[in-house]
């Protein structure tokens, strides 16, 4: 029996294999998950069985594949700051107008960068609580299991 197929069949059918095996791949699902995954999708079950093996055979390439095609992002490398308080001008005799500028220090593919950010200190103070209630989150049960599964 011959079928005929139109060009975006084929596109959807191997756009919806690449997406089954990519994100089966990411997430690392077991042999089991994998077959409950493709089961609901009402193939035969011998074709269950070569999805189950190609996704077998290749899932540590494609998490190699993947883990190239990811961003390279910017490291921390160092940190300079500095305090200045202005405590008057022309103007204004009494005033005092604090400002922390921080020199922040990335490397990048052997690249080195610097990036120099300025704020008041009760600004600084709202990002240090917000980067320590993130960090704090990263620490509960259901973060870490994500990040354990992005590896």
């Amino acid at each position: 029996m011959l079928w005929q197929l139109n060009k975006e069949a084929i596109q959807h059918g191997v756009e919806g294999l690449t997406y089954l095996l990519t994100e089966s791949s990411k997430l690392m699902i077991s042999e089991i998950d994998f077959q409950d995954s493709i089961h609901v999708l009402g193939f035969s079950d011998e074709l269950n069985k070569l999805l189950l093996q190609l996704y077998l055979d290749n899932r540590k390439e494609i998490r190699r594949i993947l883990s190239e095609l990811a961003p390279k992002l910017p490291s921390y490398h160092s940190l300079e700051w500095r305090l200045d308080v202005q405590l008057a001008s022309r103007s204004l005799r009494q005033q005092i107008e604090p400002t922390v500028t921080i020199k922040l220090h990335l490397n990048q593919n052997e690249d080195q960068s610097a990036r120099v950010l300025q704020t008041d200190p009760s600004t600084l103070l709202h990002l240090i609580q917000q980067l320590e209630q993130a960090l704090g989150e990263m620490k509960t049960n259901h973060c870490r299991r994500i990040v354990r599964n992005m590896k």
